[in-house]
């Protein structure tokens, strides 16, 4: 039996942090790693373009997000990754479905909808800073997916809408053609997996909380040590069901780790001695990572040519669609 195909895409954004790690990159890897599924990821670096013009940064966003995946166990030779803009044929998907898709639609997607609330909050015109890339970005989407005959699309509960749209577009395609050319793909929701950040909200870089990925040991133990914390002296014993630190300390300890450091909460442990146990099982979850990081973003020829060989391995076959689908329309 053939193995199902699972999608996934990644913006690149810039540098990736433990949130990114434990809630997207980890658990996308395990399902890599499985024999139930081909793996095929793609950067999505034309998606950037709705927020990045500056062309030397959206380059090395390219780079971060391919030495992370790679460095964090994704593995060419069994998976393919590659660059959508090496893939220029999902250019020519983008105009056919674009046909096909309603304004109606693109007025409901949640990006869109987001921008438009947050300007009416700030009295401003409701599409002042809305580009046509942003407002249309769920098509170029729903390309990537369908141009690879995905069966399902790994992805977090808010993104759910994107392979739903995807749907709506092949499904409208389909009926009009009164052809089954678009196979329909389904969402596979990843459930809440959320890291905290130093002050105890959702890790992100908007909150300012997070922790870089690659931190070398000695900045990755001095921003550990910036965890917010009580004043409870060290002597007095300490709940770890409500201590942040411990609560991290969770998504990168097996259980013997956890039941040992439990336990010294509970005689009375320092604050400064928590953060430092959670340093250590940090570090050593991700020190191999971070030497394979340094290497390929050092020797970054070594990500293009992983990038090119994914994009040529995959163009034949879109190639191949794509003229079934200018065939079916009646384009040459």
């Amino acid at each position: 039996m053939s193995k199902k195909i699972s999608l996934t895409g990644i913006k690149p954004t810039g540098a990736p942090h433990f949130g990114n790690y434990i809630g997207a990159v980890r658990p996308a890897l395990e399902m890599a790693n499985s024999d139930e599924y081909e793996g095929i990821y793609f950067i999505a670096d034309y998606h950037s373009l709705t927020s990045v013009h500056d062309p030397k940064l959206l380059n090395e966003y390219i780079y971060e997000v391919a030495a992370t995946w790679l460095a964090c166990g994704l593995n060419p030779d069994k998976t393919t990754i590659y660059l959508q803009s090496q893939v220029s044929e999902v250019m020519e998907f983008n105009w056919i479905l674009s046909c096909f898709t309603s304004k109606g639609l693109m007025n409901r997607a949640h990006a869109y909808k987001a921008f438009v609330q947050k300007n009416e909050e700030l009295g401003r015109d409701e599409d002042q800073g809305v580009n046509m890339g942003l407002y249309t970005y769920p098509i170029l989407m729903a390309c990537d997916i369908l141009i690879h005959k995905a069966d399902v699309v790994p992805v977090g509960e808010d993104q759910l809408q994107h392979v739903e749209i995807s749907r709506d577009i092949a499904n409208a395609f389909n009926h009009n053609y009164k052809k089954e050319l678009f196979k329909l793909p389904e969402g596979m929701a990843r459930k809440g997996v959320m890291l905290p950040g130093l002050d105890g909200r959702k890790m992100s870089k908007s909150y300012n909380n997070h922790i870089p990925l690659f931190l070398d040991e000695k900045k990755l133990r001095k921003t550990v040590m910036k965890i917010t914390t009580d004043s409870t002296p060290p002597e007095a014993p300490k709940d770890p069901n409500a201590s942040l630190v411990f609560d991290l300390f969770k998504f990168f300890a097996n259980e013997s780790q956890q039941a040992e450091l439990a336990a010294w909460y509970k005689r009375g442990i320092g604050w400064g001695e928590a953060k430092d146990e959670l340093f250590k099982v940090m570090n050593n979850e991700i020190g191999e990572a971070r030497e394979k990081y340094n290497h390929y973003m050092s020797n970054k020829h070594l990500i293009d040519e992983i990038l090119h060989a994914g994009a040529a391995k995959l163009r034949p076959g879109i190639q191949e669609y794509l003229k079934e689908v200018k065939e079916v329309i009646g384009v040459r």
